[in-house]
């Protein structure tokens, strides 16, 4: 969770963590005095040069293959990936026993996310506060909330029409919107190596389309042509508010909590997802089969997918929603993997080329950056005063030059 203690970097007050600078809340809680302390790590700057100072302390080509925080993204891309692949895994599991309930298979991860985040969000601000959250800046979340529920339904949808590995393709389309839309409204500037990252990790990718298509290894059973194109466009369709999700996740939860956004995130899912349930999948719903594999494939995917979606905002914070897509590139290769034991799947050849191209790629991708990584946005100031106090930010490495994340 993000805390904040209110120390400054030399020994002043700093705002608390449930003041963010920029922030529609004009009733700012408290919890008790800031602490003020001593602070030595040798930062003596104002706020006009802290971030400056950090940036400029280990200069090359390899600055930020130096830090803890280059290992922490790319150990943590992975870690997505892998649960990515088993969400696909249990929902095409659950395609396998019958059970097609595209809408209200991940209403219980928003109902999860709710209880542990909004009561979380309800302690730190107390109930009128966050009825006053609501009233002003509920329509943000409400949108964002809108494109992760709409981006989970079409893609459970493409699962009941295609492969798991070429449903996968959502991550590619995905990419294309997160950097369109981050590069016109965001100002996101890439560096050339980003851009030659991305392409080396597109290229893994079609290798993995590739060995796919030469092997047919991947489908579940013959899929006629009218299914197989209508369940990539669900995939595409997916894909699009998935890239949208991103993206508005990573604005919102780099100038709010932590928990504010993802307890949002699943109070207003869980009410769009829920209605959307009620309304489609009712005859789904009712013809299911429900047998206690079919449950503990439920429990499976939602709590998979809890952890996912508490591990995503800091990887917004820490490096940015285009890293966080080329990441989960690799989830086919896992995807491949879990299948070998449990569809009977076999790796081709080129899997593991592939997989070393992607990693290769995420590396590339990160070649030349400075200190902080993509930690600095762009949109959140020059000193990153309209951003939060909060774990991966860059605001909270000004404020504790020695903190972990």
């Amino acid at each position: 969770m993000d805390t904040s203690d209110g120390k400054g970097a030399t020994g002043r007050v700093l705002p608390t963590n449930d003041h963010v600078p920029g922030s529609r809340s004009s009733s700012p809680v408290t919890h008790g005095a800031p602490e003020v302390i001593n602070v030595h790590d040798g930062l003596h700057a104002g706020p006009d040069t802290t971030i400056d100072e950090i940036e400029e302390s280990t200069k090359g080509w390899f600055a930020y293959f130096t830090t803890r925080n280059f290992w922490i993204v790319l150990v943590l891309g992975q870690v997505l990936a892998l649960c990515l692949t088993s969400t696909n895994t249990f929902t095409t599991l659950l395609n396998l026993e019958g059970t097609s309930i595209p809408a209200f298979q991940t209403f219980f991860n928003y109902v999860l996310l709710n209880i542990g985040y909004t009561g979380y969000t309800w302690y730190r601000y107390g109930f009128k506060r966050w009825c006053r959250l609501i009233y002003k800046d509920g329509w943000k979340y409400f949108i964002l909330s809108f494109f992760d529920v709409e981006g989970n339904y079409f893609t459970v949808l493409a699962y009941q029409s295609t492969s798991i590995l070429s449903a996968q393709l959502i991550n590619f389309w995905a990419i294309v919107i997160v950097v369109a839309i981050s590069f016109f409204f965001l100002h996101v500037r890439y560096h050339p190596t980003q851009v030659v990252g991305i392409i080396i990790c597109i290229g893994g990718f079609g290798i993995l389309l590739a060995s796919d298509h030469i092997t047919g290894s991947t489908n579940l059973g013959p899929i006629s042509r009218s299914k197989q194109v209508k369940g990539d466009l669900f995939a595409l369709l997916g894909a699009t508010f998935y890239g949208l999700s991103n993206v508005a996740e990573e604005f919102l939860v780099s100038k709010r909590p932590l928990y504010e956004v993802v307890g949002q995130l699943g109070f207003w899912g869980m009410l769009i997802n829920g209605t959307q349930a009620g309304i489609f999948d009712r005859k789904s719903f009712s013809t299911a089969r429900w047998n206690s594999k079919v449950g503990g494939y439920l429990t499976g995917y939602t709590l998979i997918l809890a952890l996912f979606y508490s591990l995503a905002p800091l990887m917004f914070r820490l490096a940015s929603a285009a890293f966080f897509n080329i990441s989960l590139l690799t989830s086919n290769f896992w995807g491949v993997a879990i299948g070998v034991k449990v569809f009977g799947y076999s790796i081709h050849w080129m899997y593991p080329i592939a997989f070393v191209c992607i990693i290769g790629g995420l590396v590339i991708y990160f070649l030349g950056r400075k200190v902080l990584g993509e930690a600095r946005k762009p949109w959140l100031g020059h000193n990153q005063e309209g951003g939060v106090d909060g774990v991966g930010t860059a605001r909270r490495r000004a404020v504790n030059r020695d903190a972990i994340v």
